[in-house]
């Protein structure tokens, strides 16, 4: 049943924010607003308020100066009503919201002190004080004694003249302004072209902690309440929240026309996946089962059916999920809408799901293969979170790991569910296993668990969002099925669900009820459930099996790609893990077993012993030089058996290649693993091939060893290159196969790259006949390595082609994406430089894209240089944009240095970052420091 806003008669004073009136009051603000003319879009500065903030630093004992919550009050509902302006104030030219919030909650422990999350918000004042204070319960509320906002720990204080009691309830009522900035963050704007015309809508983004920039709230996970959402806006525009709207219905205010949307009460749900938007949106929608799927994006995207794939597929990955978890989908909606400033790749709001419009738009003229795997893993990923994450919620912000590493890992099944002809399940190898390998192996990593207490601040909180969190995560939940069986872990993890409805736990209640499920299986393991997981989630890194198929013996180490670096992390472990190990001898499977510490595993003369079947386990495999030569003939030699173990013959070059790295093996013996390429079809060992060979490209394409490199590459991809241009009818189509058409991109692209010229005549008279017809023929497959070739083989004129493409393009995302991305590969240096001034200008590259824009000029032999002296001239400006521990800035540091190899671009980094950590926060001190013992790492091979 629907439920409106309501105020009980013995408050109702309060009913105004209910209807019209709301607006004579909170409109008032805006003149306050315009006066001390707050200039939030500069990050650094402190808010503007009726009274200004406290900055006095950080620690005291007083409450308000600790960053988390005290335990006292608890939230039981929100009434909130805002009221975004789509238009900037003409004396300020802010974009500004209004709003007003009620919250009823308990008081569960006596106290003469409220303290309640707040940042950047400014507030009108109750006879002196910045809220309103009552009981509804049978004691009378004490008076506000004093009230001030706490900036650094972002609370608004509220002092009392007497005490709050136990077991009653209280209901607090403020009025606020904020400014709408174009921050991504909390309740922002997002500007967009359309027909010509400059459109601007409002939107939010709530994680991890910025719903307290929208409405003053009690922002902790835990903290769940219901919500009541009333939007006013626009006419001819649409307000959308987590819950179904009951009614709009239409008001005036000084002659101004407006609507005012009621939305249901949420379920019982945290501040962080609240989320409202107001926009001129189109949409379209079906039901599955009584509940309703809609895709929400600009008209134009609508209007050309770029929402249709997202929509075909929601409803089928719900049912997925509904028979995975063995739960209904709790709400009556699921709305998805694509944002075109967007941070994130996409957010989990519960029913408003929230999208980069490259992770959900779909259109068969301009989208790719792997943009439309892209869109289904992504829907996937933010649909298994409606379970795991809104409906079971973590406690606190240190086990991120466990809610974005489950949603990381089942992502992959969800999309196998919708495309079972896409093979998808074997790509977390390369999407996330390998990947985070490479973080995982520093001496500067992290557990995937942290202490609670060492997880307090904003800027610490945002440090999580990391690989660790999100790959290492479904690497290490995908091992744990595949021991425990995927039975017993679906019945465990239903048995959680169910008892933690509507709740929280912590990670280890998990562990709890799949030990159930275990027990209940009669499965035999060699510890409990709890001891095997924490070697994996309580220490850092992962282990390297060392197996010698002469002796038997199976051994494990901590793995570091840098041996000699020294790991100042303490280990409740001593670096040991408890490791499951699937195994094959000869082709054929053996009975897997545990290595607690060692075992032995022990094969004849005439047989080959291969570990890590599938790669389901997060560790790294190591043999004898023996065993080494006969797994390199295999490869060679047996075709049959490599079709059988792609994933291991992915797995062969990628341990080979960064055991190498680590000085285990030679690196000649990792080179060897690439001589039978010339005979490889199969996407998966490829790309796992390039993948390593990069690290080569980033070494040496500044030195004299290039060139024999090129040769020696040309002459693998020659032959794939010449069975795809035989498949595809010379190269006038794509092949049918999902992984085929990746890898016939494979193909193309690194034959270009190597300078094969029948490639390189290819892309270019492709590329030629667009710009001569102005008709793009190129297949969306290709586009990506087409454009980037013939831009990098052409000139100026290449050049302003593709931008004026780029600048035009209003009405597809994914294909300004590529086009961005093209646009950073050519070899004119001066190009690059414009190219990057672009950058701070977010009317020619949006903010989401500045980053990766840099990062893609960096990625460029000819642009790395100029990136980083561009990076370092314009530090200040890009800190202030970007900083905080985001994945965008860290990508950002990375990239721009990601080719040095020297002790004196070591020295280079070292003394910048050292002399501007001073003006940076924690989660940038432990990146630098992360960044250094990368470098230990990246020498030559």
């Amino acid at each position: 049943m629907g439920k409106g806003f309501f105020i009980s008669k013995t408050v109702g004073i309060l009913g105004i924010i209910a209807g019209v009136g709301a607006l004579a009051t909170i409109i008032a603000l805006s003149v306050v607003y315009s006066q001390e003319k707050g200039k939030n879009n500069n990050q650094n500065e402190e808010q503007t308020t009726s009274k200004p903030p406290t900055t006095t630093p950080i620690p005291s004992n007083k409450p308000w100066d600790k960053y988390r919550l005290p335990k006292n009050l608890v939230p039981e509902t929100y009434n909130v009503t805002l009221w975004p302006r789509l238009t900037p104030d003409p004396t300020t030219g802010l974009y500004t919201f209004l709003g007003s919030s009620v919250v009823d909650f308990e008081c569960v422990e006596d106290t003469d002190l409220i303290l309640i999350h707040s940042n950047k918000l400014n507030y009108t004042e109750f006879e002196n004080q910045l809220a309103r204070l009552m009981s509804v319960s049978s004691v009378e509320a004490p008076a506000i004694k004093s009230s001030w906002l706490q900036g650094v720990t972002q609370y608004l204080v509220l002092e009392l003249d007497g005490t709050l009691k136990k077991g009653h309830k209280y209901r607090l009522y403020t009025e606020f302004i904020g400014e709408l900035a174009d921050d991504l963050g909390g309740f922002y704007r997002s500007e967009y072209m359309e027909d010509g015309e400059k459109r601007v809508m409002a939107t939010t983004q709530m994680q991890p902690t910025d719903a307290r920039k929208s409405f003053p709230c009690f922002d902790e996970p835990a903290m769940k309440a219901y919500f009541f959402i009333t939007l006013i806006h626009d006419r001819g525009t649409t307000a959308l929240s987590n819950g179904k709207d009951i009614e709009t219905t239409e008001i005036n205010h000084d002659g101004q026309d407006l609507l005012k949307t009621v939305f249901e009460r949420t379920e019982k749900m945290s501040t962080y996946l609240l989320a409202f938007i107001v926009s001129d949106y189109d949409s379209i929608g079906n039901s599955i089962d009584g509940v309703e799927i809609r895709i929400f994006a600009r008209r134009s995207a609508i209007a050309a059916g770029q929402g249709q794939y997202a929509l075909n597929k929601t409803g089928p990955i719900l049912k997925f999920f509904e028979q995975y978890y063995n739960a209904t989908y709790p709400l009556p909606k699921s709305d998805q809408i694509a944002i075109p400033d967007f941070n994130a790749g996409a957010m989990e709001n519960w029913g408003l799901i929230t999208y980069r419009e490259t992770a959900l738009l779909y259109d068969e003229a301009f989208s790719s293969n792997s943009n439309k795997e892209k869109i289904a893993t992504i829907i996937a990923h933010e649909l298994a979170h409606m379970w795991f994450g809104n409906l079971v919620t973590l406690r606190w912000w240190n086990d991120l790991w466990l809610n974005e590493g489950f949603a990381s890992y089942v992502e992959y099944l969800g999309a196998n569910n919708a495309e079972p002809e896409w093979n998808v399940t074997d790509l977390i190898v390369l999407g996330d296993i390998h990947r985070v390998f490479a973080i995982d192996a520093l001496a500067s990593s992290h557990p995937l668990s942290s202490k609670e207490e060492d997880i307090q601040t904003p800027a610490q909180i945002s440090e999580l969002f990391d690989a660790i969190s999100y790959s290492k995560g479904a690497s290490v939940l995908r091992m744990l099925s595949d021991f425990l069986t995927e039975d017993v872990f679906q019945l465990g993890l239903r048995s959680y669900l169910s008892a933690f409805s509507f709740g929280n736990a912590v990670y280890t209640d998990l562990w709890y009820h799949l030990q159930k499920a275990a027990d209940s299986s009669k499965l035999e393991l060699p510890d409990t459930l709890d001891n095997i997981m924490n070697t994996w989630v309580l220490q850092m890194g992962f282990p390297v099996v060392t197996i010698n198929t002469g002796t038997g013996s199976v051994s494990q180490q901590h793995f570091l790609l840098d041996p000699e670096a020294v790991v100042t992390t303490p280990s409740p472990f001593n670096y040991q893990w408890i490791i499951p190990i699937k195994w094959m001898m000869t082709g054929n499977m053996q009975n897997p077993l545990w290595l607690t510490s060692k075992s032995a595993m022990k094969a004849t003369q005439d047989q080959w012993v291969l570990a890590n079947v599938n790669m389901v386990g997060y560790y790294r495999v190591n043999y004898d030089d023996d065993n080494w030569a006969k797994l390199l003939d295999v490869l060679q030699s047996n075709h049959q058996v490599r079709q059988r173990m792609i994933v291991n013959v992915a797995q062969i070059l990628d341990d080979a290649f960064n055991l190498a790295r680590a000085k285990i093996i030679s690196t000649v013996q990792a080179l060897n693993t690439t001589k039978y390429l010339s005979n490889e079809r199969d996407y998966i060992p490829w790309k796992a091939a390039l993948n390593n060979l990069d690290f080569f490209y980033l070494m040496f394409d500044r030195s004299e060893v290039y060139g024999p490199m090129q040769d020696y590459l040309v002459k693998k991809v020659s032959p794939l290159f010449e069975y795809y241009k035989q498949m595809t009818d010379n190269s006038s189509k794509v092949p049918d196969g999902h992984m085929d058409q990746y890898n016939q991109v494979n193909a193309i692209s690194l034959a270009c790259r190597t300078g094969l010229e029948e490639c390189q005549n290819l892309v270019m008279t492709w590329f030629q006949e667009w710009m001569d017809t102005d008709t793009n023929r190129i297949h969306p497959n290709l586009r990506s390595t087409v454009y980037c070739n013939a831009i990098a083989a052409g000139g100026k004129k290449e050049w302003d082609f593709a931008w004026s493409q780029f600048i035009k393009n209003d009405s597809t995302a994914i294909e300004s994406d590529k086009l961005r991305y093209a646009l950073s590969c050519t070899k004119q240096p001066w190009l690059l430089n414009r190219y990057l001034e672009y950058t701070l200008d977010p009317d020619m590259i949006r903010k989401q894209d500045a980053t990766a824009t840099i990062v893609d000029i960096a990625s460029n032999v000819v642009g790395q240089s100029l990136a980083w002296d561009f990076v370092r001239a314009r530090w200040s400006y890009i800190f202030s944009q970007y900083g905080g521990g985001s994945f965008s800035f860290s990508n950002l540091v990375n990239g721009v240095t990601k080719r040095f190899s020297t002790e004196f671009e070591l020295q280079q980094v070292r003394y910048f970052f050292e002399m501007t950590l001073p003006q940076c926060g924690f989660p940038f001190v432990h990146f630098v420091i992360l960044l250094l013992n990368w470098f230990g790492s990246h020498g030559p091979p």
